[in-house]
């Protein structure tokens, strides 16, 4: 019986050494993009053929050490500030001494780097087919067809894009809409082509008449609104949008429109009412027009153009008094002396000084024609 005892003591005691036998241990260097050691990196291990997690943090010098593991196999990763930054899957451990595992976050940049280049030009190096893992292959090759269709789409969209601006400097307005409908419907997120489409109907319906203009200037309502929608903070959007809705007649909304502008762009904002004013000018809205180099002006004081458009607007409102003499808004003398003030050698600055010459003068309110003969010597005159 003793003897029996003693016997099972020995075995239990065998079995301890060969259950500690069975256990093994990683270790490596973990090094950051610098090339030196990653001190606090944290590295997961993952057993994946028997559910077991494990974890250890670099020291100062970037080395880890895990004793005690179950043989089995491994995905390890490392992390830091809880990203993952790298990682290596499938790792089979060994009885004796530690297996290295090594991360070199320096070189795995590299690697992907040069993975994306390959993606792009789809074409991977023997050494990269190599280390590449069956499922990682398969990825690649997808993301290169994927990349590849990619490019090719970008460069039909490239191209329409640029035939259309090509069209646009030509003045070929129809040409131009054609090409950048094309890399619209290509890429309909591109602010550059929908701005570029709405001016391109915008200008065909200026050069047209009759139900022509009308559908191209209802196509570029149309668009400018798709481009306010993309880009609601494109000041020269809502100043393009505004011109094209006062020459529609459509004046309160293009104010709006020009006010929009102004907020987003103070400093623009004289040159977007002016637009404006120049434009109901030549539909013959003279005082909406008047209203318009008003606000330009108190938007920017220095507007040269805007004081003389003003000037103009308010000779237009003088009335002519019993003696023949004139009476002009208050404000207009000033307006064409701020002009001179600010261009005195501007392309407006003599009609400015004319103007200022003129006023205080006397309206001749004689008709006299230029074809009659000349009176004989002495012969009195008409009166």
């Amino acid at each position: 019986m003793f003897r029996r005892f003693g016997l099972t003591a020995l075995l239990a005691v065998f079995g301890a050494f060969s259950a500690l036998a069975q256990t093994s241990s990683l270790e490596g260097d973990v090094k950051g993009e610098d090339g030196k050691g990653l001190q606090g990196a944290l590295v997961k291990i993952d057993r994946t053929d028997i559910k077991g997690n494990y974890k250890v943090k670099t020291d100062k010098k970037g080395h880890y050490f895990h004793a005690g593991l179950p043989l089995g196999t491994y995905d390890l990763s490392v992390e830091v500030d809880g990203k993952v930054i790298d990682s290596v899957k499938g790792v089979k451990t060994r009885l004796g001494d530690p297996l290295p595992i090594n991360f070199n976050l320096q070189e795995t940049m590299a690697k992907q780097k040069a993975m994306q280049q390959a993606a792009q030009t789809g074409q991977l190096t023997e050494e990269q087919k190599r280390d590449m893992s069956p499922e990682q292959r398969a990825a690649i090759e997808k993301q290169m067809k994927e990349q590849q269709a990619k490019m090719a789409k970008n460069k039909e969209l490239n191209d329409a894009f640029n035939a259309g601006m090509a069209a646009m400097q030509g003045k070929q307005w129809s040409a131009a809409v054609e090409q950048l409908t094309k890399a619209s419907t290509l890429d309909p997120t591109q602010m550059a082509v929908w701005s570029n489409l709405a001016s391109a109907y915008d200008n065909w319906s200026k050069e047209t008449r009759g139900e022509e203009s009308e559908k191209a200037m209802a196509k570029a309502d149309e668009v400018y609104k798709k481009v306010i929608e993309l880009k609601p903070d494109d000041a020269s959007v809502h100043n393009n949008y505004g011109l094209m809705l006062a020459r529609q007649k459509k004046f309160k909304e293009s104010q709006d429109e020009l006010a929009k502008a102004a907020a987003l762009d103070p400093p623009g904002a004289g040159k977007y009412y002016y637009n404006l004013g120049a434009i109901l000018v030549n539909t013959g809205q003279n005082d909406p027009a008047g209203e318009a180099f008003k606000k330009a002006i108190e938007a920017d004081p220095n507007y040269a153009d805007a004081h003389y458009q003003y000037g103009i607007f308010l000779t237009g409102k003088a009335t002519t008094n019993a003696d023949g003499s004139l009476t002009f808004p208050p404000g207009t003398k000033e307006a064409f002396e701020k002009y001179v003030q600010l261009k005195p050698d501007g392309p407006m600055a003599e009609s400015a000084k004319g103007m200022l010459q003129t006023m205080g003068g006397k309206v001749d309110t004689q008709y006299s024609n230029p074809n009659a003969p000349a009176p004989k010597k002495g012969a009195p005159k008409k009166k």
